[in-house]
């Protein structure tokens, strides 16, 4: 089951994304910011994942939660509660004896099986999950969204298949300690006269294998959930334990076939489950095999590196000839090639062209594997681009937009303005966008960049500020209305720091501003 990587998701390669809760911290502690970062680029070792930054246009993204503070996950809730229900109800369903039951023992049957179902139904969910489908991206917001769903099944397959396995156990336990005494029970096969068929006598034959299968499959199934959870495991560890589980998953689909009840299978629960343990082990295996996002990958080759010393960021430009289907400013894409064989999401700092056939990458050094890209990329590479993904294209329908880039995070909005300009230049007439004001909140001054920033925002027509914190001290809610006379009707596009963003959210909403539906912020937070 592994939508949390085969890549590594706690450092996407874009300028959007905070890369970690380390970088993350150190911009805000409490209400007061040290630094400014942004989204988080690939990390695969620990230090990226708890800085923030983007890469070359390859970077990593993160947020914050519901709430005032926090993005809005109101689909991702109807998708997992949703599934549990309607999983649950069929069950009630289909197993009457659950109201008949009288004594813990009666009981203890029903809820394996109940519990079982539930488990194998969240580890199925998130096993397709894992093969970034086009179709659930846009209703639940975005890959990020997706990622984080994918995340929350994994917590709760763990949660429920804990629990099968003490109702399974737990019993057997209570008997030998003197705490239950067990039922009394009549010769194996009696009362039943009816004859079973050539499947279900496989099925039974198989049930010794298939318990002995399960339980170890369980063990290393909890094991490696946990190794996703904790943050103090290293990244590489996770990263190179976390495709197992899908074969771990096949071993526990076995488990499930065999030992689930045969007469249920006819049933609508049964039809259910049989769909989603079919779609999951077809997700199994292309994982297994690398097949995720195969048919969305193009081939190119590194045209152009550019370093900058004082922000210690690399920018580069990937050359596609052909097989890039275009993206829209804002978007990520995954990339692996001679420097990375797993693939890292980065966000893409450019706009697209066919004729050009050329995506930008921006990253800054915050990590293991950020702060070695300077030395591994060179000119000439071939690298392998998947996408596009993500929903955070600055669609919507406001009079006017607030984009707000911290450090690195300024990536997607370097790649809307590059599509805005180039805009105007075709059509001079035209009015091409709303009013957009840009804060670009930085620690770190370069000339170089900051012209370049500058010159880009007047060829689009954008109002921007730049921040300097040095010079300026911290950018504040406050100080974003004194430059937004009609901030009230606008909407806000966040990419930086989770602790950056968490305070915005809330001192806007303190004012009354719809955070839920305005406030627009990406969930790179995977682990």
């Amino acid at each position: 089951m592994s939508l949390l990587p085969p890549e590594p998701w706690q450092a996407r390669y874009q300028v959007c994304n905070p890369q970690a809760r380390a970088a993350s911290r150190a911009c805000w502690s409490g209400k007061r910011v040290a630094k400014h970062a942004a989204r988080p680029a690939a990390a695969t070792g620990r230090r990226d994942r708890q800085q923030a930054g983007r890469l070359i246009i390859i970077h990593d993204r993160k947020s914050s939660w519901i709430a005032e503070g926090e993005p809005d996950m109101g689909h991702i809730k109807i998708a997992l509660w949703g599934s549990l229900a309607l999983l649950t109800g069929l069950w009630l369903l289909t197993d009457a004896s659950v109201w008949q039951a009288a004594g813990f023992f009666p009981l203890r049957d029903p809820m394996v099986q109940l519990t079982g179902v539930l488990a194998m139904g969240c580890m199925s969910i998130a096993m397709v999950l894992a093969l970034r489908p086009r179709w659930p991206e846009q209703w639940l917001g975005g890959l990020d969204k997706m990622y984080r769903l994918h995340k929350w099944l994994g917590i709760g397959g763990l949660v429920l298949s804990v629990t099968h396995w003490l109702w399974s156990q737990g019993p057997k336990w209570a008997v030998g300690l003197g705490l239950l005494e067990r039922p009394q029970r009549g010769p194996r096969g009696a009362g039943s006269s009816v004859e079973l068929g050539t499947v279900e006598q496989f099925l039974r034959s198989m049930r010794g294998t298939a318990e002995g299968l399960g339980e170890w499959a369980f063990y290393a199934f909890v094991l490696l959930v946990i190794v996703a959870l904790v943050r103090i495991i290293p990244y590489r560890i996770f990263h190179k334990t976390h495709r197992v589980i899908a074969a771990i998953y096949l071993v526990l689909i076995f488990h499930t076939v065999v030992l689930y009840k045969f007469s249920a299978w006819a049933t609508p629960l049964g039809l259910v489950m049989a769909l989603l343990l079919a779609a999951g082990t077809v997700a199994a295996i292309m994982s297994l095999f690398g097949l995720i996002g195969a048919s969305r990958k193009a081939e190119g080759r590194i045209s152009r590196l550019h370093y900058y010393p004082s922000l210690r960021v690399l920018e580069g430009d990937v050359d596609i000839p052909q097989g890039w289907p275009g993206h829209k400013a804002g978007q990520f894409a995954f990339v692996s090639g001679e420097a990375a064989n797993e693939a890292h999401p980065f966000t893409i700092a450019s706009d697209w062209h066919p004729e050009e056939h050329k995506l930008t990458f921006i990253t800054k050094e915050l990590g293991d594997f950020t702060s070695t890209l300077r030395d591994r990329l060179a000119v000439g590479q071939r690298v392998t681009v998947e996408g596009p993904y993500g929903c955070f294209t600055f669609e919507d329908d406001r009079p006017a937009q607030i984009w707000v880039g911290g450090g690195i995070g300024m990536t997607p909005f370097i790649a809307a303005m590059r599509q805005i300009a180039r805009a105007r230049e075709q059509d001079p007439q035209k009015n091409w966008h709303k009013d957009v004001f840009l804060f670009y909140a930085t620690g770190t001054w370069c000339d170089e960049a900051i012209g370049k920033i500058e010159a880009l925002a007047r060829s689009a027509g954008i109002r921007l500020h730049v921040h300097y914190d040095k010079r300026d001290g911290l950018l504040a809610g406050e100080r974003i209305r004194e430059k937004v006379p009609g901030w009230r009707d606008a909407s806000i596009w966040f990419c930086g720091p989770v602790g950056f963003g968490k305070a915005l959210r809330q001192d806007f909403a303190r004012y009354g501003f719809d955070v839920r539906k305005r406030f627009h912020q990406e969930l790179f937070e995977m682990r």
